[in-house]
Protein backbone atom coordinates (compact mmCIF):
# COMPACT_ATOMS: atom_id res chain seq x y z
CA UNK A 1 0.00 0.00 0.00
CA UNK A 2 1.87 3.02 -1.31
CA UNK A 3 1.11 6.70 -1.44
CA UNK A 4 0.31 8.15 -4.84
CA UNK A 5 -0.37 11.61 -6.24
CA UNK A 6 -3.50 12.96 -7.87
CA UNK A 7 -4.40 16.23 -9.57
CA UNK A 8 -7.66 17.84 -10.68
CA UNK A 9 -7.96 20.23 -13.61
CA UNK A 10 -10.34 23.18 -13.62
CA UNK A 11 -11.28 25.16 -16.74
CA UNK A 12 -14.25 27.08 -18.15
CA UNK A 13 -14.88 25.21 -21.39
CA UNK A 14 -16.43 26.89 -24.40
CA UNK A 15 -17.94 25.52 -27.64
CA UNK A 16 -14.55 25.23 -29.41
CA UNK A 17 -13.35 21.66 -28.91
CA UNK A 18 -9.85 22.30 -30.25
CA UNK A 19 -9.24 25.23 -27.91
CA UNK A 20 -10.56 23.30 -24.90
CA UNK A 21 -8.38 20.28 -25.64
CA UNK A 22 -5.28 22.46 -25.99
CA UNK A 23 -5.94 23.96 -22.57
CA UNK A 24 -6.53 20.52 -21.09
CA UNK A 25 -3.25 19.32 -22.63
CA UNK A 26 -1.35 22.16 -20.98
CA UNK A 27 -2.79 21.26 -17.59
CA UNK A 28 -2.14 17.54 -18.01
CA UNK A 29 1.50 18.34 -18.73
CA UNK A 30 1.63 20.55 -15.63
CA UNK A 31 0.07 17.75 -13.57
CA UNK A 32 2.79 15.37 -14.73
CA UNK A 33 5.48 17.91 -13.85
CA UNK A 34 3.96 18.19 -10.36
CA UNK A 35 4.29 14.42 -9.95
CA UNK A 36 0.69 13.28 -10.46
CA UNK A 37 0.01 9.61 -11.15
CA UNK A 38 -3.67 10.28 -11.88
CA UNK A 39 -5.35 13.40 -13.26
CA UNK A 40 -9.09 14.12 -13.14
CA UNK A 41 -10.77 16.25 -15.84
CA UNK A 42 -14.04 18.16 -15.32
CA UNK A 43 -17.45 17.38 -16.73
CA UNK A 44 -17.87 18.58 -20.35
CA UNK A 45 -14.14 19.29 -20.57
CA UNK A 46 -14.07 19.08 -24.38
CA UNK A 47 -17.09 21.30 -24.93
CA UNK A 48 -19.57 23.29 -22.87
CA UNK A 49 -22.33 23.58 -25.43
CA UNK A 50 -24.27 26.75 -26.14
CA UNK A 51 -27.34 24.53 -26.64
CA UNK A 52 -27.72 21.01 -25.30
CA UNK A 53 -28.44 19.48 -28.71
CA UNK A 54 -24.86 20.34 -29.73
CA UNK A 55 -23.74 17.34 -27.66
CA UNK A 56 -25.49 15.12 -30.19
CA UNK A 57 -23.32 16.61 -32.95
CA UNK A 58 -20.09 15.54 -31.25
CA UNK A 59 -21.16 12.15 -29.88
CA UNK A 60 -18.66 9.31 -30.18
CA UNK A 61 -18.85 5.55 -30.03
CA UNK A 62 -17.12 4.22 -26.93
CA UNK A 63 -13.48 3.60 -27.87
CA UNK A 64 -13.59 5.58 -31.12
CA UNK A 65 -13.55 9.32 -31.75
CA UNK A 66 -11.63 12.57 -31.85
CA UNK A 67 -11.91 13.38 -28.15
CA UNK A 68 -11.05 9.87 -26.96
CA UNK A 69 -8.11 9.63 -29.35
CA UNK A 70 -6.76 12.94 -28.07
CA UNK A 71 -6.98 11.95 -24.41
CA UNK A 72 -5.47 8.53 -25.14
CA UNK A 73 -2.44 10.20 -26.70
CA UNK A 74 -2.14 12.60 -23.75
CA UNK A 75 -2.11 9.66 -21.34
CA UNK A 76 0.64 7.94 -23.32
CA UNK A 77 2.69 11.08 -23.82
CA UNK A 78 2.62 12.00 -20.14
CA UNK A 79 2.70 8.44 -18.73
CA UNK A 80 -0.31 9.27 -16.56
CA UNK A 81 -3.76 7.83 -15.79
CA UNK A 82 -6.60 10.13 -16.90
CA UNK A 83 -10.14 10.23 -15.49
CA UNK A 84 -11.67 11.87 -18.54
CA UNK A 85 -14.52 13.99 -17.21
CA UNK A 86 -17.51 13.36 -19.45
CA UNK A 87 -17.67 12.69 -23.17
CA UNK A 88 -20.98 12.39 -25.09
CA UNK A 89 -21.16 8.70 -25.96
CA UNK A 90 -23.65 7.18 -28.37
CA UNK A 91 -26.54 5.39 -26.67
CA UNK A 92 -29.09 2.85 -27.85
CA UNK A 93 -31.76 5.57 -27.77
CA UNK A 94 -32.17 7.71 -30.86
CA UNK A 95 -31.23 11.38 -30.38
CA UNK A 96 -29.80 10.77 -26.93
CA UNK A 97 -26.30 10.21 -25.57
CA UNK A 98 -24.65 9.08 -22.36
CA UNK A 99 -22.59 11.49 -20.27
CA UNK A 100 -19.69 9.10 -19.85
CA UNK A 101 -16.55 9.32 -17.76
CA UNK A 102 -13.82 7.25 -19.42
CA UNK A 103 -10.71 6.03 -17.60
CA UNK A 104 -7.46 5.79 -19.59
CA UNK A 105 -4.38 4.10 -18.18
CA UNK A 106 -0.87 5.47 -18.68
CA UNK A 107 -0.57 3.50 -21.93
CA UNK A 108 -3.60 5.28 -23.34
CA UNK A 109 -5.83 2.22 -23.10
CA UNK A 110 -9.45 2.53 -21.96
CA UNK A 111 -9.80 0.42 -18.83
CA UNK A 112 -13.27 1.43 -17.65
CA UNK A 113 -16.16 3.83 -18.13
CA UNK A 114 -19.10 5.13 -16.12
CA UNK A 115 -22.24 6.82 -17.44
CA UNK A 116 -23.92 9.41 -15.23
CA UNK A 117 -26.85 7.87 -13.35
CA UNK A 118 -28.62 10.96 -12.01
CA UNK A 119 -29.60 13.52 -14.65
CA UNK A 120 -29.90 17.20 -13.77
CA UNK A 121 -33.57 18.06 -14.38
CA UNK A 122 -34.11 21.05 -12.10
CA UNK A 123 -35.24 24.68 -11.94
CA UNK A 124 -32.97 27.25 -10.27
CA UNK A 125 -35.45 29.69 -8.76
CA UNK A 126 -32.96 32.47 -8.02
CA UNK A 127 -31.87 32.85 -11.64
CA UNK A 128 -34.88 31.27 -13.39
CA UNK A 129 -32.53 28.79 -15.07
CA UNK A 130 -34.06 25.53 -16.24
CA UNK A 131 -32.06 22.38 -16.86
CA UNK A 132 -33.40 19.24 -18.53
CA UNK A 133 -30.48 16.89 -19.13
CA UNK A 134 -32.90 14.06 -19.83
CA UNK A 135 -33.95 15.80 -23.06
CA UNK A 136 -30.55 14.95 -24.56
CA UNK A 137 -28.93 12.44 -22.21
CA UNK A 138 -29.94 8.98 -21.14
CA UNK A 139 -28.88 7.78 -17.71
CA UNK A 140 -26.51 5.00 -16.87
CA UNK A 141 -27.57 2.38 -14.35
CA UNK A 142 -24.42 0.77 -12.95
CA UNK A 143 -22.04 1.97 -10.20
CA UNK A 144 -18.45 1.48 -11.30
CA UNK A 145 -15.26 0.82 -9.34
CA UNK A 146 -11.95 0.95 -11.21
CA UNK A 147 -9.03 -1.14 -10.01
CA UNK A 148 -5.74 0.65 -10.67
CA UNK A 149 -2.13 0.00 -9.59
CA UNK A 150 -2.59 2.76 -7.00
CA UNK A 151 -6.03 2.22 -5.47
CA UNK A 152 -9.68 1.41 -6.13
CA UNK A 153 -11.51 4.39 -7.63
CA UNK A 154 -15.24 5.00 -7.44
CA UNK A 155 -16.66 7.18 -10.21
CA UNK A 156 -19.48 9.70 -9.93
CA UNK A 157 -20.48 12.76 -11.96
CA UNK A 158 -21.80 16.14 -10.77
CA UNK A 159 -25.49 15.74 -9.78
CA UNK A 160 -24.71 12.19 -8.56
CA UNK A 161 -23.12 13.93 -5.58
CA UNK A 162 -26.56 14.59 -4.05
CA UNK A 163 -27.41 10.89 -3.77
CA UNK A 164 -25.55 9.30 -0.84
CA UNK A 165 -26.89 5.84 -1.55
CA UNK A 166 -24.72 5.68 -4.69
CA UNK A 167 -21.63 6.47 -2.66
CA UNK A 168 -22.48 3.94 0.03
CA UNK A 169 -22.81 1.33 -2.71
CA UNK A 170 -19.38 2.33 -4.03
CA UNK A 171 -18.03 2.10 -0.48
CA UNK A 172 -19.44 -1.42 -0.17
CA UNK A 173 -17.63 -2.24 -3.43
CA UNK A 174 -14.29 -1.39 -1.81
CA UNK A 175 -13.25 2.10 -2.93
CA UNK A 176 -10.37 4.16 -1.57
CA UNK A 177 -11.14 7.38 -3.42
CA UNK A 178 -13.98 8.99 -5.35
CA UNK A 179 -13.15 10.87 -8.54
CA UNK A 180 -15.92 13.29 -9.41
CA UNK A 181 -16.00 15.40 -12.59
CA UNK A 182 -18.55 18.20 -12.24
CA UNK A 183 -20.02 21.42 -13.60
CA UNK A 184 -22.07 22.71 -10.67
CA UNK A 185 -23.99 25.90 -11.31
CA UNK A 186 -22.82 29.01 -9.48
CA UNK A 187 -25.98 29.15 -7.34
CA UNK A 188 -26.10 25.49 -6.31
CA UNK A 189 -22.34 25.38 -5.88
CA UNK A 190 -22.22 28.30 -3.48
CA UNK A 191 -25.00 26.73 -1.43
CA UNK A 192 -24.03 23.07 -1.33
CA UNK A 193 -20.87 22.00 -3.21
CA UNK A 194 -18.32 21.87 -0.42
CA UNK A 195 -20.80 20.50 2.12
CA UNK A 196 -21.73 17.64 -0.21
CA UNK A 197 -18.12 16.82 -1.10
CA UNK A 198 -17.06 16.66 2.53
CA UNK A 199 -20.16 14.72 3.56
CA UNK A 200 -19.47 11.99 0.99
CA UNK A 201 -15.83 11.82 2.16
CA UNK A 202 -16.62 11.67 5.87
CA UNK A 203 -19.52 9.22 5.78
CA UNK A 204 -17.56 6.75 3.64
CA UNK A 205 -14.05 7.45 5.01
CA UNK A 206 -12.73 8.02 1.49
CA UNK A 207 -10.71 10.61 -0.34
CA UNK A 208 -12.63 12.74 -2.84
CA UNK A 209 -11.00 14.38 -5.86
CA UNK A 210 -13.51 16.68 -7.54
CA UNK A 211 -12.66 18.43 -10.80
CA UNK A 212 -15.03 21.25 -11.74
CA UNK A 213 -15.88 23.71 -14.44
CA UNK A 214 -15.31 27.20 -13.07
CA UNK A 215 -16.24 30.50 -14.68
CA UNK A 216 -18.45 32.08 -17.32
CA UNK A 217 -19.43 30.22 -20.49
CA UNK A 218 -20.53 31.35 -23.95
CA UNK A 219 -24.01 29.95 -23.24
CA UNK A 220 -24.39 32.52 -20.45
CA UNK A 221 -24.07 29.88 -17.77
CA UNK A 222 -21.81 30.46 -14.77
CA UNK A 223 -20.23 27.45 -13.08
CA UNK A 224 -19.07 27.36 -9.50
CA UNK A 225 -15.49 26.09 -9.81
CA UNK A 226 -13.91 25.33 -6.45
CA UNK A 227 -12.29 22.08 -7.55
CA UNK A 228 -11.21 20.34 -4.37
CA UNK A 229 -9.37 17.33 -2.95
CA UNK A 230 -10.58 16.20 0.48
CA UNK A 231 -9.27 13.51 2.83
CA UNK A 232 -11.43 10.90 4.66
CA UNK A 233 -11.68 13.17 7.72
CA UNK A 234 -13.21 15.92 5.58
CA UNK A 235 -10.14 18.14 5.54
CA UNK A 236 -9.30 20.13 2.42
CA UNK A 237 -5.95 19.12 0.92
CA UNK A 238 -6.02 21.53 -2.02
CA UNK A 239 -8.56 23.72 -3.80
CA UNK A 240 -8.88 26.45 -6.40
CA UNK A 241 -11.70 29.00 -6.43
CA UNK A 242 -12.33 30.34 -9.93
CA UNK A 243 -10.77 30.20 -13.38
CA UNK A 244 -8.35 27.77 -14.94
CA UNK A 245 -5.76 25.80 -13.01
CA UNK A 246 -4.57 22.59 -11.37
CA UNK A 247 -4.82 21.32 -7.80
CA UNK A 248 -2.65 18.52 -6.44
CA UNK A 249 -2.28 16.25 -3.42
CA UNK A 250 -0.60 13.11 -2.20
CA UNK A 251 -3.00 10.32 -1.19
CA UNK A 252 -1.95 8.43 1.94
CA UNK A 253 -3.64 5.03 1.93
CA UNK A 254 -1.87 3.89 5.11
CA UNK A 255 -3.36 6.76 7.11
CA UNK A 256 -6.76 6.01 5.59
CA UNK A 257 -6.50 2.37 6.64
CA UNK A 258 -5.45 3.41 10.15
CA UNK A 259 -8.43 5.78 10.39
CA UNK A 260 -10.86 3.08 9.27
CA UNK A 261 -9.53 0.65 11.88
CA UNK A 262 -9.69 3.18 14.72
CA UNK A 263 -12.95 4.82 13.67
CA UNK A 264 -14.83 1.83 12.20
CA UNK A 265 -18.15 3.51 11.41
CA UNK A 266 -18.39 1.58 8.13
CA UNK A 267 -18.51 -1.63 10.18
CA UNK A 268 -21.24 -0.19 12.41
CA UNK A 269 -23.74 0.69 9.67
CA UNK A 270 -27.23 -0.75 9.84
CA UNK A 271 -29.56 -1.33 6.91
CA UNK A 272 -33.26 -0.81 7.62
Amino acid sequence: MKNFNISCIQIASGPNIGANLLEISKHISKSKDMGADIVVLPENFAMMAEKDNMYLDIKEKLGIGRIQDYISKEAQKNDIWIIAGTIPIKSRKKNKVYATCIVFNNNGKIVSSYSKIHLFDVNILETKEKYRESDIFTNGDSPIVVETPFCNIGLAICYDLRFPELFRKLSDMGIDIICLPAAFTSITGKAHWEYLIKSRAIENLVYVAASAQGGYHVSGRETHGNSIIVNPWGETLDTIKNGSGVIFSSIDLKSQDKLRKNFPCLDHKKVF
